[in-house]
């Protein structure tokens, strides 16, 4: 088992930074190191948690819908184009501070804050002048300061990748024909409108030419105060695949815990010189799927409790997602069944609370300064395993007295299971998409 320090993370909790620092970036070695800090590290507001915390988890399952909907759409050979409405996923619970991660990079002569999304393919900011947008810190991405800018055509090579990545089919209007445009609607409602452009991208002392961004002239949503979003996913249009010359496809991340002041880092390259992993690195291979070819999909083998390993048919049948913008785990409803009953044989003796949205398994721990929580293991093929942190396990809620099995079911049998954020802490997840390989280790999560 593993020791849970509720009064400790009461007071992690609810004292916060007391300045803003932005990311930061450096090169070792040829990787380029990006600091990664949790969403609300600049927020200027105090984070009202008993308000927030069931809009954060209604938030992450429309994300889930609308992922679980595009892969039905896919996997059943209905083209995204014949589509009106596009769904693709977003970084979910932005609005709640504390479980999206963000980076800087330079975008021309600005730098810009964005959401890491393994789960989205194009990179974004909101650009000037806007027609509509939400409010950001630091002022909005202007292309017409910038020499570097140009916009991209309609009728270009990337602009047809657009659709492939994004569904987009209407990017070249009749009145506009030469700007391709783009339209990206996220599972809760949020969008952003634009048109592609080229710039120059740096981070940690690097630049790279004509990288292909979404520039946003009419974005809505619960995006806080960042700039934008940076797509880690596997088109063409993605940040990785645009920089794949030089670094390989491989990128890696450990993400930190929402403790004031923790950081963690985006690895872009083979850096391993820069990771502190505590444990080898352990490499399983992904699951190879053409239909749904821009998510990274894993075969979960197992999963063990306390040392008890589950039982399950869908074991080595079928993929899981692995996505950094989804918080929540979710399984299927079966295998969660069947976690949720050896988890509760496990942990006992503590008062029952009422579940919070989508997480239905809690326990009032009001005065309880620790707890032993069972082991929580992910077995992959290739005898992988991911490790659960023991902070990634129960989900402090409310007034940081109640706590919750921090996994969730699907609403469908046939639904794809999904490794959210909160079971990847403090884990050094690395993906290699030239290999087509996703590798873990554990490692307490610092940008120094």
């Amino acid at each position: 088992k593993k020791i849970f320090k509720v009064e400790m993370l009461q007071r992690k909790h609810q004292f916060g930074s007391k300045s803003c620092i932005l990311p930061e970036s450096r090169k070792e070695k040829g990787a380029i190191i990006l600091e990664m800090k949790d969403r609300g590290y600049c927020s200027k507001r105090k984070i009202n948690w008993n308000r927030k915390l069931e809009k954060q988890l209604i938030l992450d399952n429309l994300r889930v819908r609308s992922m679980q909907n595009r892969i039905r759409s896919k996997v059943s050979n209905h083209s995204l184009e014949q589509s009106s409405e596009i769904q693709i996923p977003l970084a979910s619970g932005i609005n709640l501070e504390t479980l999206n991660y963000i980076v800087t990079m330079g975008l021309g002569n600005q730098n810009t804050t964005v959401i890491i999304d393994t789960g989205s393919d194009l990179t974004w900011v909101q650009c000037d002048p806007c027609m509509s947008c939400y409010n950001q810190q630091g002022p909005v991405f202007n292309p017409s300061t910038s020499s570097s800018y140009k916009s991209l055509l309609c009728n270009s090579p990337t602009c047809q990748n657009l659709q492939f990545a994004t569904g987009n089919t209407e990017a070249c209007e009749i009145n506009n024909p030469t700007s391709c445009n783009y339209s990206v609607n996220y599972g809760d409602g949020s969008f952003t409108d634009g048109e592609l452009g080229v710039e120059h991208l740096s981070f940690g002392g690097i630049s790279v030419s004509n990288f292909v961004f979404g520039c946003g002239r009419n974005n809505k949503g619960l995006f806080g105060g960042v700039s934008g979003l940076m797509g880690l996913g596997r088109s063409n249009l993605s940040l990785i695949s645009q920089i794949n010359t030089t670094f390989g496809g491989v990128f890696s991340y450990c993400l930190p815990t929402t403790d004031s002041g923790a950081s963690g880092s985006l690895v872009i390259g083979n850096g391993t010189s820069a990771f502190k992993n505590l444990t080898p690195i352990a490499y399983t291979k992904m699951v190879s799927n053409p239909q749904l070819s821009n998510f990274y999909i894993l075969n979960l083998t197992g999963i063990d409790i306390g040392g008890v390993a589950l039982q399950d048919t869908s074991f080595g049948n079928g993929g899981i997602l692995i996505d950094s913008g989804t918080i929540i785990t979710r399984l299927a409803p079966s295998l969660y069944n069947a976690l949720k009953a050896e988890f509760l044989k496990q942990f006992t003796g503590y008062p029952i609370a009422p579940g919070i949205s989508i997480l239905d398994t809690c326990f009032n721990l009001t005065g309880i300064d620790e707890v032993s929580v069972p082991n929580l293991i992910m077995h992959f093929e290739d005898n992988v395993e991911l490790n659960v942190d023991a902070n990634a396990i129960l989900y402090m809620t409310k007034d940081f007295s109640q706590v919750c099995l921090a996994l969730a079911s699907l609403s469908d049998e046939n639904d794809m299971a999904i490794i959210g954020n909160y079971q990847q802490r403090n884990q050094r997840v690395i993906y290699d998409a030239k290999q087509s390989i996703i590798g873990f280790a554990r490692e307490d999560c610092s940008f120094t």
